[in-house]
């Protein structure tokens, strides 16, 4: 029988053909629940960190004498200066390497934060919490790159989502033990015990944290990572996905710096370590954050969006009430809607981006602290001087910038359809 008849190959020893094999990782694979668990403490204390201040500013404010819009430059000034060094930080982190980047930064955060509770005036606490932002600002794009390279693209929204939620629990934990600690042994001491655990953490982030397997070293030419960020710049939704980042931020940054004044006031004159213990309806943020990837699946990523505004708007409105209930539901509501809308739009980027997805990941890291920074400033003065309605006007207003640019992106999505079936 002739080799046409019998399906056989003409080509005497042709070798089979090798099916490819997606090296990456994945749920269930070998290393997945390590990098998970890895990055799961890195977020707790970036988070923990970054934030450590926030539930304890009117602590802040008694000690040195000062209003909340001036306290609250101890948390400005950390996100601020995470926004300033993450593009940097993340060129290092092409040149070499996403683990390196990623353990330095915490090395030098974690050694910033045994000191900031030795801060003798207001000016030097600022001061400290900038660098330490800045040290900082190496882990948020160097982990969702690095997720991006080591992790399956099916599987990246979830792993995305994890992180994140690593980030909501630091910020809770952080929030939660600084309010009791300081309750009973004011804040410095309640600062170092935060310090603390985050060496805590980042010594076993770099102990569990896989080698990386599919980085590839860039270069640091000035000249190559302009062009790379003008690309970035250049792609309408990549810009959209940045501005909706910093947007969400700028909600949850008023509201959480804010909200601890607000408590301690009439009709609510809550004690400190019960204005803490609020954050943990951060626990939300990490049920909404690690569940984005199964939202996006239903909704697609703009149909999540719409829901995460949505979500975020109510919450606020609840907010208004003279109720703690409706106000700690408010605050749930809040931070669903925030989590969620941010694993959704940071998972984006990293896909959206087909190279240099370091500093396509750090222009949204900028852009969203950029965000927190605002949010924490124009939060604070607005409730100065109009009281929580000021706050609430605030994040509103970001909301509908949310929603307007989603509305956008949906429209310009259609006509790109059309385009495509027309020229078809």
């Amino acid at each position: 029988m002739s080799p046409a008849s019998t399906g056989a190959s003409t080509l005497v020893g042709a070798a089979p053909a090798v099916p490819v094999v997606d090296s990456r990782m994945a749920p269930g694979g070998p290393g997945y629940r390590r990098m998970s668990f890895a990055l799961f403490l890195a977020g707790v204390a970036t988070f923990a960190l970054l934030y450590s201040t926030q539930a304890l500013l009117p602590l802040i404010s008694g000690e040195f004498g000062v209003a909340a819009s001036e306290a609250s430059w101890t948390v400005a000034a950390a996100t601020g200066g995470l926004a300033l060094f993450v593009l940097p930080m993340s060129a290092l982190s092409e040149r070499y390497g996403r683990r390196t980047v990623m353990t330095g930064s915490l090395a030098v955060a974690v050694t910033v934060g045994l000191l900031v509770p030795l801060a003798p005036n207001l000016t030097a606490l600022v001061v400290l919490r900038a660098v330490q932002g800045a040290a900082l600002a190496g882990l948020p794009a160097s982990a969702t790159a690095y997720l991006a390279e080591e992790v399956r693209p099916k599987a990246l929204v979830t792993a995305i989502g994890l992180f994140v939620a690593g980030n909501s629990v630091g910020g809770m934990s952080g929030r939660v033990i600084t309010g009791w600690v300081a309750q009973e042994w004011g804040w410095r001491v309640a600062l170092g015990v935060i310090g603390v655990i985050a060496v805590a953490c980042a010594v076993a982030f770099r102990l569990l944290i896989p080698a990386p397997r599919h980085f590839k070293p860039g270069s640091l030419r000035p000249r190559v990572l302009a062009r790379t960020v003008r690309d970035h710049l250049g792609n309408p939704l990549l810009c959209r996905l940045y501005a909706i980042g910093a947007l969400f931020m700028t909600v949850f940054g008023g509201v959480y710096t804010v909200i601890g004044y607000r408590l301690t006031e009439a009709p609510f004159s809550l004690p400190q370590g019960i204005i803490g213990s609020i954050f943990l309806v951060y626990l939300v943020g990490t049920v909404s954050a690690s569940t984005a990837g199964r939202l996006v699946g239903r909704l697609g990523r703009r149909g999540a969006l719409y829901g995460a505004g949505a979500t975020t708007a109510a919450g606020l409105l609840l907010s208004l009430a003279g109720s703690l209930p409706l106000v700690l539901l408010g605050l749930v509501l809040i931070t669903g809607g925030f989590f969620a809308g941010h694993a959704v739009a940071s998972s984006a980027v990293s896909k959206t981006a087909t190279q240099g997805r370091a500093q396509a990941s750090a222009l949204y890291q900028s852009a969203y602290y950029i965000g927190s920074s605002a949010g924490s400033t124009v939060g604070a003065v607005a409730f100065h001087a109009g009281g929580w309605g000021g706050t609430v006007g605030v994040g509103l207003l970001a909301v509908l910038g949310v929603v307007t640019i989603t509305v956008f992106g949906t429209r310009a999505a259609r006509v790109a359809r059309r385009k495509l079936a027309t020229a078809a």
